[in-house]
């Protein structure tokens, strides 16, 4: 059984891609497995937003004390309309989703995937989950650890932060990935961050520059899907550059494009971290997302302590800091009867587990590997030396050689093995 994680992303999607998914050796003794988790696309999908609502909430233009753009100087009237937009899409979930809102947490989604295995008719599961998909297995490996032949949890989710702590953590793996992308970047003839004489520090000021002038007057673009070219979506398109080494010749050339007054091409890869692919196909991914991330975390329920905690953010990140950290503000309006407890999650009895880091991994800081690993009775850590957003499948073999050996004949590698 495969979950690509999000929350919000289609198992049904990602195992129809099981040969870049999974190895051919993998795919010789196992049926490849996916399914849409409740509120999904498929399974019942909950919807809070129509499409003119969901571009407004996704991206917001924050604004400032100066009358910028700057995240981490929200005031006043920027305050309440950030307020009233996350308040308008928890009422959208109940005006369009009723009852469904109140069981979207990831503990009543374990209990749906041992449905599904004792429908497959498998004894124990066996199960790849990446990113979110590594806190569904481990939700599942603690409520019925009796029943676990082999989990893989690649890019682990942290296992008991809150809803601000997670939105700091993930912006402090985000400005670590950019760092690595800036550092490659200014090795490059046709970098459009400077070059390595100049150094990253004024790499890193000339992109925040680029980001303020677009927040102040958004740059040119030639789609017509009325997105402004501002600097919310330009950020998610950086962002969502970093998710994969791959993508980063595609961002030196948006980035070339932007400074010459074109955002286009990151206001197009910014939707696609949303799957944002156009208006008619956006998919309910959001909605899912936020309404599980709001269920299993505990979140404050005070904007000042968002706002505090925004500048804190910006300065560990500047790009990132704050929005990523704001993003988490919805959850404050989520129904508190809808929230889980938090639990550790450390499945006692169960069999070896395998978790999979990565050093500069975008989305899932490195640390979250560490302390899954750690806090799972039978957690082994495996770590892969690199860029990008989770391991297997990304080219290491090292990575996949252990993770599939793990598969086939659940025997982890030992402990503190280090991949390139």
């Amino acid at each position: 059984m495969v979950n690509p994680g999000g929350p919000g992303g289609s198992g049904f999607e990602y195992a129809e891609t099981a040969a870049r998914t999974v190895g051919d050796s993998v795919r010789e003794r196992f049926g490849i497995v996916g399914f849409d988790p409740r509120g999904v696309e498929r399974s019942s999908p909950i919807t809070c937003l129509r499409r003119s609502g969901m571009d407004d909430f996704i991206a917001v233009d924050f604004t400032g004390k100066d009358g910028g753009s700057d995240p981490a100087d929200v005031s006043g009237e920027g305050l309440d309309e950030l307020a009233r937009l996350n308040r308008g899409f928890v009422e959208g979930c109940r005006e369009h989703s009723g009852e469904l809102m109140m069981h979207m947490g990831t503990e009543e989604v374990a209990r749906d995937v041992d449905v599904l295995r004792s429908a497959l008719g498998d004894d124990k599961l066996t199960f790849l989950g990446k990113s979110y998909g590594t806190y569904l297995g481990a939700h599942y490996a603690d409520a019925f650890p009796e029943r676990v032949r082999a989990l893989v949890l690649d890019g682990a989710m942290a296992p008991s932060a809150g809803v601000v702590e997670l939105g700091m953590r993930q912006a402090e793996g985000a400005e670590v990935a950019l760092r690595s992308f800036v550092g490659d970047c200014l090795e490059r003839t046709d970098c459009p961050l400077g070059d390595r004489a100049e150094g990253a520090e004024s790499a890193l000021q000339r992109l925040e520059g680029l980001l303020d002038d677009a927040g102040r007057e958004p740059l040119k673009s030639e789609l017509d899907d009325g997105r402004p070219a501002g600097r919310s979506w330009l950020e998610l398109g950086i962002h969502s550059a970093l998710y994969s080494e791959s993508s980063w010749p595609r961002l030196r050339t948006a980035l070339t494009e932007a400074f010459g007054g074109d955002g286009t091409r990151l206001l197009r890869m910014g939707g696609e971290l949303y799957n944002r692919d156009d208006a008619a196909a956006y998919t309910n991914y959001t909605s899912a997302l936020v309404a599980v991330n709001c269920s299993d975390r505990r979140s404050p329920r005070d904007i000042d302590a968002f706002a505090a905690a925004a500048e804190r953010a910006d300065d560990v990140s500047p790009l990132f800091g704050a929005s990523l950290t704001w993003g988490g503000l919805t959850c404050a309006y989520w129904p508190e009867q809808a929230v889980a407890e938090p639990e550790p999650l450390d499945a006692p009895g169960a069999p070896p587990i395998l978790v999979v880091g990565t050093t500069r991994d975008s989305a899932t800081p490195y640390e979250w590997a560490e302390n899954l690993a750690a806090g799972l009775e039978s957690g082994v850590l495996l770590t892969r030396d690199g860029d990008g957003h989770t391991a297997y499948g990304r080219g290491s073999d090292c990575v996949d050689g252990a993770v599939e050996t793990y598969l086939l004949q659940v025997e982890p590698p030992e402990e503190g093995t280090v991949c390139s």
